[in-house]
């Protein structure tokens, strides 16, 4: 077993500034599709259908990453079990990267009709398989090289890489915006966000390239054969609640990050920059508060810290929507605001969470495919229900608060059936449930 010297030995600030590197890379690619289907992609790709069609048809496609990412996760996870965490990292990276330059040259529907809604759910597809083995590559190998006093803390860096994606992505989207035309964005500024994603795979794969494989991965003696049929067969219980409790904090994001996005410029008519820039300014608080918010992990635990969460989503859910449907941007980002620090909450500790409830053997694989099965329950479904449940309502859409209000209860049901897992010693013991 290796000592707590050994664990250290790595420079963990170096390592996980990697991790960070890559998710945020990774993250970037899979939020600015689902900016770019919230803004433009419905009468580019979908131009026979109504403006609600349309919008609907570009968040189908939205959800097929979704979809995918847990097959990315079985994949990438037997590679990772079998093979190390971290050809897992370099792999995901360039698959998500080339598959996230080709959206940007895919013809709209005007230029090769309906091969481009085609090419455009082909290429998400492999988006969601990059960024299923992304997380799980990511984490682990922050969280098996961390001293078990601060895995929170360490594999909290990684965590801040979704919200630094989303920055980024919406970033180059709002400078667009700003500087085109509405014609010169619907015609090429759209596809520039997209391109950009090939130089920072590269920049990725080059911070990647030197990184030590976990020590954790090289204490196992038994690998197994194929460890989605471990998975299966020992902890489908554990995945089927990590998937369920998890799936409110994609829904919060996703809510906040794309429905709201659409909604608010298109039943609202409020401008483009105005929502990018409320819903910016509360994923930086979100991304500056994760790493003290884990801190608290390590400190009172890690199933606390996400039953306080879920709770908090259940109850601010109502006010949120309330908010949105002001209109005002100052409403609007306290509701958004309120939102992303109940989210926070829970995603800041679930990097170590994950990893400790699973076995080390299947690790890749368990984790990885809890963490993303939620992104299919919260993730995938929120924007097309939100969006149907929001044509259907009144001044205020408060069945689609009611829809996230229902997941956030599901989730700390799940989350109230999951043990603690703090303290433990190095990643080499037991599991805590199977």
């Amino acid at each position: 077993m290796h000592d707590e010297r050994t664990v250290r030995a790595p420079s963990m600030l170096r390592l996980a500034v990697a991790s960070l590197a890559g998710t945020t890379i990774e993250f970037y690619d899979f939020f600015v599709y689902g900016t770019a289907a919230a803004l433009v992609l419905g009468p580019l790709f979908f131009p026979t259908f109504s403006s609600l069609a349309g919008t609907l048809a570009a968040f189908g496609t939205f959800g097929v990453g979704f979809v995918a990412r847990p097959l990315g996760s079985v994949l990438f996870g037997h590679i990772g079990d079998r093979h190390g965490r971290r050809p897992v990292l370099l792999a995901s990276l360039l698959l998500t990267g080339a598959a996230t330059v080709a959206v940007g040259c895919v013809p709209t529907y005007d230029a090769i009709g309906v091969a481009a809604p085609v090419l455009l759910l082909v290429l998400r597809f492999l988006q969601g398989l990059g960024l299923g083995g992304e997380w799980g590559g990511a984490v682990l190998l922050t969280a098996e090289h961390a001293p078990a006093g601060r895995r929170a803390l360490w594999t909290s860096i990684p965590q801040v890489g979704p919200s630094l994606g989303f920055l980024l992505a919406n970033g180059v989207v709002l400078a667009l915006s700003a500087t085109l035309s509405e014609a010169q964005f619907a015609s090429w500024g759209w596809r520039v966000p997209f391109w950009a994603a090939g130089l920072l795979a590269l920049a990725g794969l080059w911070l990647r390239s030197s990184l030590a494989e976990s020590p954790r991965f090289h204490e196992i003696e038994d690998h197994a054969r194929v460890p989605l049929a471990v998975v299966v067969r020992d902890h489908w219980r554990l995945v089927l609640l990590t998937a369920g409790a998890l799936a409110v904090g994609y829904a919060i994001f996703y809510a906040v990050s794309t429905w709201s996005l659409a909604y608010a410029t298109e039943r609202l008519g409020v401008s483009r920059t105005v929502m990018l820039t409320c819903v910016m300014a509360a994923v930086v608080v979100q991304g500056v508060l994760t790493p003290p918010a884990a801190l608290l992990g390590d400190r009172f635990g890690r199933r606390p810290l996400c039953l306080v969460g879920c709770a908090a989503s259940a109850l601010w859910m109502f006010p949120m929507v309330a908010l949105l449907a002001t209109g005002a941007p100052l409403l609007m980002f306290l509701g958004f605001l309120g939102a992303m620090l109940s989210f926070l909450t829970m995603f800041a500790v679930i990097a170590a969470y994950l990893p400790e409830l699973y076995e080390p053997r299947v690790r890749c694989t368990g984790a990885a495919v809890g963490y993303n099965l939620g992104g299919v329950l919260g993730g995938a479904l929120t924007p097309i229900v939100a969006t149907a449940l929001a044509e259907r309502g009144g001044p205020v859409p408060w069945g689609v608060a009611a829809y996230l209000a229902g997941v956030a209860l599901l989730s700390l049901g799940c989350f109230a059936l999951l043990p603690e897992t703090r303290p433990v010693g190095v990643l080499t013991t037991e599991p805590a449930a199977g």
